[in-house]
């Protein structure tokens, strides 16, 4: 092992070992080493974590549970947020290409299946001067794939709508971009040949209904350019159920998730944020009011029936701090939650995301850091990884400073919007030879194997 090498392990450890030890309340660093960070075998799900990092970066990762790559796809764009294995064993991801009509985030514009060696075998183009994908996508059990995307309506459309007149500016810049319409949800479902069989649009449930969406409820003006506007409700998930034919949405600007009758098109239940609807004490935001979430992602509906929900938190009153919770949607209840002791150790500002793995344990993304990290039912971290992929190329150690994106309040370089684990009997990894392991960090040593939590030592 070379000088630079030991020099650069014996600093870290000895700055992590003072960061852990004692009563830290949590861990704030500048700078600190990337990677796998602790990896307690007997308490995690072992598997393959598969993830896409967002910044400047075209390729996919599978990695082990050491940090060791084993499979990758290259594509000629940026993901269009994140990637799933399908069953077959094809590669299922969003694309974001430079012309989009729109640059609010999320924004992609092209879905596309890759096989085990990175050939586009299908893809679906939505991307056009009045509509563009965004977000995410859902692949369904009949071979048909549910995406969410965004339509153009001008101002004069949501004032005949019942917008009041002066609740919007002329103008936003985001991301460069002057703005100028408002972009809705709709959720589309399209086959193999790419026809539409099914659409859903929230334009279409206007009104001030429990079964409605308020064309007047808007976020408070600090939260951002545009979300007080242009970009209305910013749903950021849509999942299949097919066991009630309902389609599960979560709206970040909305604080809400949503289940909707596929047959009638009826929001026939949500949770989160009571004051949209004149059902709890309004404002919201900043101002607790009857309000659960702040500008959560990732709902996920579980097989007892609960929703899991990556709540971010931010804007929340009592400050910013991110969270995961279980809901249980019969009874209104949060039944289980996890939040670390300091919202240093785990915040994500404007993305996130939590798988739940069948030990029970949940594999949480925090976007901005690049953090991924493993939590058992009681509150346990058991693996815990840092993405080193910083805009494209892997780098030791993580900086606050020199990794920070430009003019992007809270995010960095190594983002990861969703990260997934699959077990290694999963169907689309059968046969696959995963035996040709690429470290992530070539030379570097892996911190997890040297360093010991105190209590072990």
């Amino acid at each position: 092992m070379n000088t630079t090498v030991c020099s650069f392990l014996a600093g870290t450890v000895a700055l992590l070992t003072l960061g852990f030890s004692g009563g830290a309340a949590a861990y704030e660093i500048h700078d600190g080493p990337t990677g796998v960070i602790k990896y307690e075998s007997e308490k995690t799900f072992n598997g393959y974590t598969l993830f896409a990092p967002t910044y400047k970066c075209t390729t996919t990762y599978l990695m082990d549970m050491n940090g060791d790559v084993v499979h990758t796809w290259q594509s000629k764009y940026p993901p269009g947020l994140y990637a799933i294995l399908l069953p077959n064993g094809n590669l299922l991801r969003a694309a974001a290409p430079k012309e989009q009509p729109t640059k609010i985030g999320g924004a992609g514009g092209i879905l596309e299946e890759l096989d085990w060696n990175s050939n586009v075998i299908w893809s679906y183009r939505m991307l056009s001067e009045n509509e563009i994908q965004h977000h995410c996508f859902d692949r369904m059990s009949n071979g048909n794939t549910l995406v969410l995307g965004w339509e153009r309506k001008t101002p004069a459309e949501f004032q005949a709508k019942g917008r009041k007149p002066g609740t919007w500016p002329k103008e936003a810049k985001i991301k460069g971009q002057v703005v100028r319409d408002f972009w809705v949800d709709f959720v589309r479902e399209v086959d193999r040949d790419g026809k539409t069989v099914w659409e859903w649009h929230a334009w279409d449930h206007i009104g001030t209904g429990p079964d409605q969406l308020d064309i007047n409820y808007a976020l408070p003006t600090p939260v951002g350019p545009g979300y007080d506007s242009f970009d209305w409700s910013h749903f950021n998930t849509v999942q299949y159920l097919p066991k009630t034919d309902q389609v599960l949405l979560n709206s970040r600007n909305f604080s809400e998730v949503f289940i909707v009758d596929k047959k009638s098109g009826k929001i026939v239940q949500r949770w989160g944020n009571p004051s949209t609807h004149g059902q709890g004490a309004r404002p919201g935001w900043y101002d607790d009011g009857s309000q659960q979430v702040f500008g959560e992602h990732n709902a996920t509906m579980l097989p007892n029936g609960n929703v899991q929900i990556f709540d971010n938190g931010s804007e929340r009153p009592e400050g910013n701090r991110s969270r995961v919770i279980e809901v249980d949607l019969k009874s209104g209840k949060i039944v289980w939650q996890y939040a670390a002791n300091g919202s240093n150790s785990f915040f994500s500002y404007r993305q996130g995301a939590a798988q739940r793995l069948s030990n029970g344990n949940v594999l949480v993304t925090s976007t901005h850091q690049g953090h991924l990290f493993e939590v058992t039912p009681a509150g346990e971290v058991v693996w815990e990884f840092v993405n080193p992929i910083m805009a494209g190329k892997a780098k030791p150690v993580f900086s606050d400073r020199a990794d920070a994106v430009p003019n992007a309040h809270q995010t960095f370089t190594n983002m990861i919007h969703r990260a997934y684990r699959y077990a290694p009997d999963y169907p689309g990894l059968k046969g696959r030879d995963l035996s040709r392991k690429q470290p992530l960090l070539p030379g570097y040593p892996r911190f997890f194997e040297v360093w010991k939590p105190a209590a072990a030592q």
